[in-house]
């Protein structure tokens, strides 16, 4: 069979990919040799790096998130073979890298061992210097060819161009395939979001800089400008509009605690980056959200920045805070939401949105970028870098505009104030269950989240990495750090470097109860509980005795606890699946737990 297989592989392929005066191969078939995940970033979905192999030489390669799906669901492993659809060739400082936007796993080649004995794409210095990464895309997804254009005799399909006028749109890259490996690329993006312009003072500069929001179908990234970059660009941009952006353009790791996007990297403009408006501004989306309802607030993790959508209940007069540190003035309004899932929450705008803010109660309005904050139970404040689109003519506000104007006008909504402190009676109700009664009610299989209570025991817990991560010093951060060097761990969010992290637990748990299994997930707080040590210390003790270590786990196993937990349905990477997440638990209370039996055993007698 691995006899077989090799006769299929483009030999070769892999260097004519990197060397355009090389016959090129379409869709070539090559194999894997190496994939694995690339650290994970919080709030990002993860990432993976394959290895490729034509026989002859083998290259590194990341793959695109839209090729997830092949990996976690087992198709793309070592030792398979695939057809490479879709990718893009970059070269930087001696390293060949390939981005896979879409490719095929050939499950009728079967698997192998490593064949042959690939060598290391090399690359001279000047082949580095010259270099241009090359698209390679199907169905015009990340562009489209300029009316007219001809058509190549090569096999290799070409590079997606922009409006023939400029030679600046050379080569339209999608956002998601930017990163500091990228060379020269032009993207086509909407301006969907523009700061205002800020100044800086300090004892060794001032300046000023402004950012703006950039998205097309693959991605959104975020830009700055600084200077005379401010000075040229600002003018340029205006929300709403399509703009060919052009490098030479600086790729960074995007700075957390200033964008609400959902990209590792983000821009900074020079002095030779070229912007220039589309005439076509139809082919690229207006925006992208990411919602979270506002009755699922309630188990989102403080300071994280999600986006809401709902309809406008209340809305609070203008009023006036001076910041503690700056002395500053800061406008504020205060606004109250409500959707489908019986919750309402307050919501604060700031600055100009909240001086001019003259949106009609009732409407329909979707928030993007906004800051969740436990402040008086959870509450929502508009960032700056975030934007508020009233009535968007998207499914999500079709569904609430329907729903309000046929039962919500009269509904009574929960306040996730009233939750923080006790439970609510208008609440969703929060009963114990069976693990079979809340698979077979399906709970968290709705559009809402549900909630219930569980008696159940602890059997095995995951001893892998995945029980617990590294995570910023900072207070209130939280955030995953990584290590840089020896004692040194560096926070994207907080932009410091620390000598050293506390690991916090992000526990997955089998539970089970005469009934049935279930798998929870658990946070720092019910972790601590259940192991009955920090992640910090437990971390050491894997470090200084190992057997110890494996002790605590199975020290931790056949304990019975009373869970309460939610259901949420969860789509990642276009696989469908119930998450059940533990909110809080707690030793039984066998006093409670009788008086809670003999009720049952009541109502059943009644019967």
């Amino acid at each position: 069979m691995a006899s077989d297989a090799a006769s299929q592989v483009t030999v070769g392929a892999l260097s004519a990919i990197f060397d355009e005066t090389k016959p090129q191969f379409q869709e070539p078939i090559v194999q894997c040799v190496q994939v694995k995940p690339l650290p994970p970033q919080p709030n990002h979905p993860e990432r993976y790096r394959a290895v490729f192999s034509d026989i002859a030489n083998y290259v590194q390669t990341m793959l695109a998130t839209q090729a997830n799906h092949l990996v976690t669901e087992g198709g793309l492993r070592k030792g398979c073979f695939v057809r490479l659809k879709s990718f893009q060739a970059n070269s930087v400082k001696g390293k060949k890298i390939l981005i896979i936007l879409d490719l095929e796993v050939l499950a009728e080649l079967g698997e192998a061992e490593k064949i042959g004995e690939p060598k290391p794409l090399e690359i001279k210095a000047e082949d580095d210097e010259r270099a241009q990464p090359t698209t390679i895309s199907s169905n015009g997804f990340y562009g489209s060819k300029p009316a007219g254009a001809p058509e190549q005799s090569s096999n290799r399909a070409q590079p997606m161009r922009g409006p023939p006028a400029s030679s600046a749109h050379a080569t339209i890259y999608p956002i998601e395939a930017i990163s500091p490996y990228s060379n020269k690329w032009t993207i086509k993006a909407r301006c969907t979001s523009k700061s205002p312009i800020k100044t800086w003072h300090n004892k060794s500069s001032e300046g000023k800089l402004f950012s703006v929001n950039l998205l097309d179908d693959s991605g959104e990234i975020r830009a700055t400008g600084f200077k005379d970059q401010c000075d040229m660009l600002y003018d340029v941009f205006q929300e709403g509009s399509v703009y060919y952006i052009s490098s030479p353009c600086r790729v960074q790791i995007a700075k957390k605690q200033f964008t609400n996007l959902n990209n590792d990297y983000e821009l900074t403009f020079e002095r030779d980056t070229l912007v220039e408006k589309a005439e076509d501004q139809s082919d690229v989306p207006q925006i992208r959200f990411n919602f979270t309802t506002i009755g699922d607030l309630q188990s989102v993790e403080k300071d994280t920045t999600t986006d809401v959508i709902g309809i406008l209940k209340e809305v609070g007069e203008t009023s006036q805070i001076v910041s503690k540190s700056t002395q500053k003035p800061y406008d504020k309004r205060e606004v109250n939401l409500v959707d489908n899932t019986g919750f309402s929450v307050r919501l604060t705008v700031w600055g100009n949105t909240a001086v001019n803010f003259n949106v009609a109660p009732e409407s329909v309005v979707a928030f993007k970028g906004v800051k969740v904050s436990d402040f008086g139970g959870r509450s929502l404040s508009l960032l700056s870098s975030g934007s508020m689109t009233v009535d968007p003519d998207i499914g999500e506000a079709h569904r609430l505009k329907g729903w309000y104007d046929a039962q919500g006008r009269t509904e009574a909504f929960a306040s996730h104030a009233s939750l923080s402190s006790a439970t609510n009676s208008n609440s969703r109700s929060d009963q114990f269950k069976t693990i079979t009664q809340v698979r077979e009610e399906q709970l968290g299989m709705s559009d809402q989240v549900d909630y219930f209570s569980l008696k159940a025991t602890v059997v095995f817990i995951k001893q892998d990495s995945t029980w617990c991560y590294p995570a910023c010093l900072s207070q209130n951060c939280n955030k995953k750090v990584t290590e840089l060097d020896p004692g040194q761990w560096r926070c994207e969010m907080c932009d410091k470097t620390h000598p050293k992290p506390e690991y916090r637990y992000i526990m997955p748990m089998s539970v089970s109860d005469h009934t049935g299994q279930l798998w929870l997930s658990c946070f720092d707080d019910t972790g601590r509980l259940i192991m009955g040590m920090s992640a910090d210390d437990l971390m050491q003790l894997r470090e200084d005795d190992p057997s110890a270590f494996g002790e605590v786990f199975q020290e931790a196993n056949c304990r019975t606890w009373s869970f309460r937990c939610r259901a949420k349905f969860d789509t990642f990477n276009e696989q469908h699946r119930v998450r059940y997440q533990v909110s809080s638990a707690t030793p039984v209370n066998y006093s409670e737990e009788a008086s809670r039996l003999a009720d049952i055993i009541q109502a059943y007698s009644m019967n």
